[in-house]
């Protein structure tokens, strides 16, 4: 009798679990928090979301969003307009993020390596503007001229806050497999991405004014974390498993143009340190926003979007 019990009591239990996580999920579609026009990129079978805008005959400049537990392409909001005025700009979801499909994947940086090397070539020499990790995986894919594997010419290189290693390493494979569970993996991420932790996430890490997120961002992050295998990618983002092996100092270094390299003075999981250190080594420029941490482009676009523009006129000229 007392097995029956706990055994039903057990049941009650999953079932209570499975149509929480049930109830957390949303159901309706995701629409591009960017103003411009939807496309859709076919890669290794799945469609990857990206929003353009601008003349289609402007120099094209490529926006790669970070990773994290909500990350999308609405990353560059604050930026993409006017960046827009003067360039044909395209912003993708990466692929396990945003609007793209979001297979069950095991996530990994040589997945994202390839994603955006095969994502550049599709354009002209384009200006490639990266952020955390995204700026290795986009550094990784620009031809440097002694690459047995070939690479893209690109026109200028802006990265922001570039790091290569955003989990532990080495990767932990128990805590991936963790989240990638059923009923207690969809659980744990639902907490990670609730909106007090999406809140904590962005005043700790992202935002040195944390009253810069809006009610109406932070609800479509919550819905970014919360649509059908979500989880699947950032569990490898968590667990180490999209940590690159890349050189990053060498391969700012070997570009024929040095990137910029923008970073907020206030950044404390990244700190200014690690910039300073990296232009150091790569000969590269460091901008440095005061009043920012991760994400100085949200904080203060207007001089982000000079920075860019400085950056991608000395491409244009050399």
């Amino acid at each position: 009798m007392k097995l029956r019990n706990l055994a039903g009591t057990a049941l009650l239990g999953v079932g209570a679990l499975a149509a929480l996580n049930t109830g957390l999920r949303y159901e309706g579609e995701l629409e591009s928090p960017l103003d411009g026009d939807d496309g859709t990129f076919r890669w290794r079978g799945m469609n990857v979301a990206y929003t353009e805008a601008g003349d289609p005959d402007a120099p094209d400049v490529v926006l790669l969003h970070g990773v994290n537990a909500a990350g999308s392409a609405g990353e560059w909001r604050e930026v993409f307009d006017a960046l827009a005025a003067d360039y044909h700009v395209v912003a993708p979801d990466l692929p396990g993020f945003g609007r793209s499909d979001r297979p069950p994947l095991r996530y990994s940086a040589a997945l994202y390596e390839d994603f955006v090397q095969d994502f550049l070539a599709d354009f002209d020499e384009p200006a490639v503007v990266a952020s955390s990790l995204s700026a290795a995986y986009a550094a990784a894919a620009v031809d440097t001229g002694d690459s047995a594997a070939g690479g893209v010419d690109v026109r200028g290189f802006v990265a922001v806050c570039p790091t290569t290693v955003a989990g532990p390493s080495p990767p932990k494979s128990w805590l991936r497999e963790l989240i990638r569970a059923p009923l207690v993996g969809d659980a744990i991420f639902n907490v990670l991405t609730s909106k007090p932790s999406i809140q904590y996430f962005n005043a700790d890490h992202g935002y040195d004014d944390p009253s810069n997120p809006s009610e109406e961002w932070t609800d479509y992050e919550w819905r970014t974390g919360h649509v059908e295998n979500a989880r699947f990618a950032p569990a490898s983002f968590i667990s180490g498993y999209l940590n690159s092996d890349l050189d990053l100092a060498a391969a700012f270094g070997a570009m024929d143009a040095p990137p910029t390299i923008v970073w907020g003075r206030e950044a404390e999981v990244s700190p200014l340190s690690d910039g300073r250190d990296l232009a150091d080594a790569a000969g590269s420029r460091l901008v440095v926003f005061d009043r920012a941490k991760l994400l100085p482009h949200v904080e203060h676009p207007e001089r982000f979007v000079e920075t860019v523009e400085e950056t991608l006129v000395a491409g244009l000229a050399a």
